[in-house]
């Protein structure tokens, strides 16, 4: 399955390369065989971030904090982190957590 996942708000900088596009290629695959959210989190943990995790993870979902939208549609709308992903979905990921 083909995703375009975009990382901002700082979150990009907890990548390999802080890159905040990434085209990639995974196969997030639940009990039932479905493509999930809860699924993609756990490869992007275990795929593409290299520091801090704690920054970007909290248990099985996001920290309270980052904002995610699947094709510009809030996650929670979608079902959280049991809605489906398709081929050629866009997955953004923004923190709202700022220092200062």
């Amino acid at each position: 399955m083909h995703l375009t996942l975009e990382f901002g708000g700082g979150l990009e900088l907890l990548l390999g390369k802080s890159t905040k596009l990434h085209k990639v290629d995974v196969q997030p695959v639940d009990d039932e065989g479905k493509a999930t959210m809860k699924g993609l989190l756990s490869w992007v943990k275990s795929n593409l971030i290299k520091e801090r995790p704690e920054m970007f993870i909290k248990g099985d979902s996001v920290r309270p904090g980052v904002l995610v939208l699947i094709n510009d549609c809030d996650w929670e709308l979608c079902g959280g982190l049991d809605a489906e992903l398709e081929d050629k979905d866009v997955v953004v990921f923004i923190s709202t957590l700022h220092g200062g």
